[in-house]
This record gives structure tokens, C-alpha cells and sequence, in this order.
């Protein structure tokens, strides 16, 4: 009897606990961490309003004119209405970080949604007439029931982190660790107060300092100072279903590389990766050059990066933005797989490039020659398996999938090596000397 009690609790606390925390914090499911766009940055600020250091940081913020986001205890709003009236007449996001800063995983669920989160957003609202819409549990935590009971609210988390709630830390090194972690679309967790548990009071102080002389930084470099909603809109973040399936998929795709010993064609653009095998299609490629692939030849198999097609995808403003970006990409690679072709002992003797695509149009400027896949099985299989593939990085890709169904099919893309030496050895000339 006791060992199913132990074992029922350790089921039920990996259910409500460890399960939540791994597709949160691991896989980024079902939550808002970085943003896509090349200069764009969020700041967000928790556990205030706090009446000594929050005024001083909306003095910065508007001083520098940057936008921000604030997540706020509902229990401090109700003490501080003045400072969450200025948050929103000063054009900052002001969501909810509970009433109490009190772990989710220590609460019923429904305390949680009722005494917790609706009991702030109501009081926020009250305040400024404007019901807020993002939430950020206390240290980053969720329970199981927080994805259906909170759904209605936008879940943010962070992609930048400086535990700038210890004193220690000192505003030196914070503003080191800032600049050197702070990338495009990056999430920035900060404190505007010290007053929560295992917090140093004086710690938004050291904060304050660090924060100026990085916003003084990062104006130089350019970048633009968002709200998380809008770093949201701008990076087209998918629904809640789509984002399960691509954290799904990335983790297959990862492995399937690993597996299949596919190596980029260049580590800083890694858009195009091949792996050399042999060509075991039943059918013989004729290209126009004379050159033919047959059953048993040495190939470079292509395939795509589709973490990084994802990203494109995400970030992309129509379809033609994307096809503009991806012709541009793979027109830089060329001159690598000529070095590839003429330096490297295991792409001796491959006859060409071959793939299987539905992301096929702009190759013919590119020299490939375009085939259709012969029906049967197996174009069957990869016509769902590349549709699938579709869905997760257009930026259109369901609306696609319903109303150009017609044009999805996938085509076999295929380029002899003497082509490629023919179109690209000057410029890969120049990269091997």
C-alpha cells in the first residue's frame, strides 16, 4: 500500500510539476521567450511596483525612450495605483505576476486562476481601464492546470537572465553579462524591487546603474526597445498547437541529423547541409548537360536546415520575402560545395546535388534541374511528410495548405557537379585560395 501511495505521488508530481517545467522552460511550449526580430530587444521588469526603485526606473525608461514591459504583484498595485497609472500613461505593457509572489506549483490550480491572477487583472483594470492580457508566473513555474485555466492570457517567459536580485552581483559585472547575452529578439528578465523572498533589498540599485550604461550600449548598436507584444506581433508567434507540433518536430529533426550524419555546408549559414550516399531511386536523372544519376551513384544528398527555415519563416513578411531570403542564402553557398566537390576526399567522385522538395521554386535560376517525383508510395508518403513540413515554417503555411493545395507537390531538384563547376568555379576558385 505504500509503495503505490509513493508511486502515485511521484506520478501525479511529475504530472503537475516536473511535465509543465519541461515543455515550458525546456521546449518552450505554449509560451512567449524570444522574439525574431535582428534589432529588437524587450526589457520586463517583475515583482513591483516597489515605491522607492520604480519611479526611478520609469524616469530612465523615459529619459531613453524605451518601451517596456512590467509584470506586476496584484497586492502592490493595490497599495501603489499611482505607479501602475504612470506604467500605462508612459505606454508600457503591464501584465500579471500573481497577487502574491507565491509559486504555482505550491497552489490549487483554481487558486491560481481565481485568487492569483483574475484577482490582480481585476485591480489592474480598475486602475486603467485596460485588462491585461500577459502573464508571468513567479520564478518562471507552472502547473499542469495553468495551461487551460489561464489560456486567455499570453504566457511570457524570458531568453536573458542575470540573477539581478542579488546585491552581489554588482553593476559591473551585470552590465558585462547583459551586453554579451543580449541578442536579437531577446527577453530580458529584471527586478524593480527586492522585497520578494531570497531577493537582496537594495538589489534594483545595482540594476538601475547597469541598466542605463546597457540602453546607452544598445542605442549605439542600434536596436529597438519593444514592449513583449509587440515583440510578439512583429515575430508572427504561432498558436498554441503549432508551437507543440514544431517543438516536436525540432527534436526529431535534431536527431534525424545526428542519425544521418548530415553536415552544414557552412556553419555560420546553415541553411543547406548535404550528406553523401548513394542515389537508390529506381528512376535515372537525365539533366541537360548530358550528365546522368543512376541507381548506385555517389551523391550529395541536400536537405534543408529546418530550425533555421522556421526562423526565416517566422520572421519572413510574405511568402515572396522568404523565397527572396532562401534563393539569397543558398546563392552564397554555392561557391562552398564547390570547395566541398574539389577538397574534400568524400565528395570524390559524387556526380551532383540531389533533393526532394516542395520549396522548389527559384531553383532553376540557380542551375537545378526540377522533376517530377514518380507516383507511388513513396511520393505519397513524402507529399504528407513535406506538407507537414510546410505547415510548421511558412508564414502562411495553414492558410497555404488549404488554398494551394493543387501547387504542393514535391519535385525532385538536381544539379550535376560539372554544372556546378561550370556556373561557380570562378567564385569557388576564389574561396579555396
Amino acid at each position: 500500500m505504500e509503495k503505490k501511495l509513493i508511486v502515485g505521488l511521484m506520478v501525479f508530481t511529475a504530472l503537475y510539476m516536473i511535465l509543465p517545467w519541461i515543455m515550458t522552460r525546456v521546449m518552450g511550449i505554449g509560451v512567449f521567450r524570444k522574439g525574431t526580430g535582428e534589432k529588437e530587444v524587450a526589457f520586463t521588469f517583475d515583482d513591483g511596483p516597489d515605491p522607492t526603485y520604480t519611479p526611478q526606473l520609469l524616469d530612465l525608461l523615459r529619459k531613453h525612450q524605451v518601451q517596456a514591459t512590467f509584470f506586476v504583484l496584484g497586492s502592490k498595485a493595490r497599495k501603489h495605483p499611482e505607479l501602475i497609472r504612470r506604467m500605462h500613461q508612459e505606454g508600457h505593457l503591464i501584465g500579471v505576476h500573481n497577487y502574491e509572489h507565491l509559486s504555482n506549483w505550491l497552489l490549487p490550480p483554481w487558486t491560481v486562476q481565481r485568487r492569483q491572477v483574475k484577482r490582480s487583472a481585476d485591480i489592474l483594470e480598475s486602475i486603467t481601464g485596460v485588462r491585461p492580457t500577459h502573464y508571468r508566473p513567479p520564478w518562471g513555474i507552472m502547473n499542469l492546470f495553468d495551461y487551460w485555466l489561464l489560456r486567455k492570457f499570453k504566457i511570457v517567459l524570458w531568453s536573458v537572465m542575470v540573477q539581478d536580485w542579488r546585491s552581489r552581483i554588482g553593476s559591473t559585472r551585470m552590465k558585462s553579462v547583459l551586453l554579451e547575452r543580449i541578442k536579437g529578439g531577446s527577453v530580458v528578465l529584471l527586478h524593480d524591487s527586492g522585497e520578494t523572498f531570497g531577493a537582496d533589498r537594495d538589489a534594483p540599485l545595482y540594476m538601475l546603474e547597469a541598466l542605463e550604461e546597457v540602453i546607452v550600449e544598445l542605442t549605439s548598436r542600434r536596436y529597438r526597445y519593444v514592449n513583449v507584444d509587440q515583440m510578439a506581433q512583429s515575430g508572427a508567434v504561432a498558436g498554441f498547437a503549432k508551437r507543440i507540433v514544431v517543438a516536436l518536430w525540432m527534436c526529431w529533426e535534431r536527431g534525424f541529423v545526428k542519425l544521418m550524419r548530415v553536415k552544414p555546408v557552412d556553419h555560420d549559414n546553415t541553411l543547406l547541409q548535404l550528406r553523401v550516399t548513394e542515389y537508390r531511386g529506381k528512376q535515372t536523372i537525365h539533366l541537360p548537360d548530358g550528365e546522368r544519376i543512376e541507381q548506385g551513384d555517389r551523391i550529395a544528398e541536400l536537405h534543408l536546415d529546418n530550425h533555421l527555415l522556421y526562423q526565416l519563416g517566422s520572421s519572413a513578411t510574405s511568402t515572396v520575402h522568404l523565397a527572396i531570403q532562401l534563393v539569397r542564402r543558398t546563392e552564397l553557398l554555392m561557391p562552398q560545395i564547390i570547395r566541398l566537390l574539389q577538397t574534400d576526399p568524400d565528395y570524390k567522385d559524387v556526380k551532383g546535388l540531389y533533393g526532394i522538395s516542395i520549396i522548389h521554386r527559384g531553383t532553376r535560376k540557380l542551375g537545378f534541374t526540377v522533376l517530377d517525383l514518380p507516383k507511388g508510395i513513396f511520393s505519397s508518403l513524402t507529399r504528407v511528410y513535406l506538407r507537414l513540413l510546410l505547415y510548421i515554417v511558412h508564414p502562411q503555411g495553414k492558410d497555404r495548405l488549404k488554398t494551394k493545395s493543387d501547387l504542393l507537390v514535391p519535385k525532385i531538384v538536381a544539379i550535376s557537379s560539372k554544372e556546378l563547376m561550370n556556373r561557380y568555379i570562378v567564385l569557388g576558385q576564389k574561396g579555396v585560395s
